[in-house]
């Protein structure tokens, strides 16, 4: 049964998008491993409250993320 976590900043992905996460990353363990993981194949995504996660010693904010995916430094 693989298992697949996932963490992002809160708030930066929709409803919509946290789906076709799910959805993508178990069709391409699936692709690995053969049709029959599928229902067993599990994607949990956790969410980091805003400023709580850090990279180069600097905490990253979802208006921080929402701007690098915008193309806004």
């Amino acid at each position: 049964m693989p298992l697949i976590n996932v963490k992002v900043i809160e708030g930066v992905f929709s409803e919509s998008q946290k789906k076709e996460i799910v959805q993508k990353l178990t069709d391409a363990m699936v692709s690995i491993e053969g049709e029959n993981m599928r229902p067993v194949t599990w994607v949990v995504i956790d969410e980091v409250k805003n400023g709580n996660w850090g990279i180069g010693g600097n905490p990253l904010t979802t208006e921080a993320v929402k701007a690098l995916a915008a193309g806004k430094s």
